[in-house]
């Protein structure tokens, strides 16, 4: 009787365990957005705790977005921060990786980004509505240094500021910016695109840290 008894809640955990998607890191998925022509994926080494992203995509830019998203949901205040880095000489100076908040899964959502691109630009970029066009600051406040690694991008209510640093060295302000039609819930994580749809780039993350609340 008490052997049945066993067997029923092992039984039990087996099949509520297969309704619980597995969680990638400190993250819950990862997914191609605007079904780009090449799929993507990402990959967690608990090992050395980081994160491979290889991810395709024409851009993310104009009214719509195509490329390889790695995220959780998250509410209220937060501090994110990574190492990131390209792997590979790469097929476009415009292939971007980074930080991405967004409201929804939907190509055409409103997001904010903080962005490394392949040539080294660091900026804050953002679609405040969805199906806006992207802007970013032109030629306000934004760095041109080529050797961003480091990536903070913290909110506070409806306020998104990033700061950047070479690795090692201290975070300087790169961007500020107010994104009053997010929900108190958004998508917060990490991205790739190639800015070509027909090639994957890959990255890799490092030094992940996720921080809920002010700082």
């Amino acid at each position: 009787m008490q052997q049945r008894f066993f067997l029923a809640i092992l039984l039990t955990t087996i099949v509520l365990a297969s309704f619980v998607p597995p969680t990638i890191g400190l993250f819950e998925a990862g997914k191609d957005i605007g079904s780009p022509k090449l799929a993507g994926y990402s990959a967690y080494d608990p090992s050395t705790k980081t994160y491979t992203m290889k991810g395709g995509g024409y851009n993310i830019w104009f009214e719509r977005d195509e490329f390889q998203y790695l995220f959780r949901e998250m509410e209220g205040d937060f501090t994110v921060s990574a190492d990131f880095e390209f792997v590979g000489k790469g097929h476009d100076a415009h292939r971007k990786v980074g930080w991405m908040v967004r409201e929804s899964t939907d190509d055409n959502a409103s997001h904010l980004s903080g962005v490394i691109h392949g040539d080294g630009l660091t900026v804050l970029q953002w679609r405040v509505k969805k199906g806006d066009k992207m802007r970013d600051p032109e030629d306000e406040i934004f760095s041109k240094e080529k050797a961003i690694q480091t990536i903070e991008v913290r909110r506070e209510g409806n306020t998104y500021t990033m700061r950047g640093a070479a690795k090692g060295k201290p975070l300087q302000l790169i961007g500020t910016h107010e994104m009053p039609n997010f929900g108190t819930k958004v998508l917060v994580g990490l991205f790739v695109c190639s800015h070509n749809p027909d090639v994957l780039e890959e990255s890799r993350v490092s030094n992940v840290v996720v921080r809920k609340g002010k700082k």
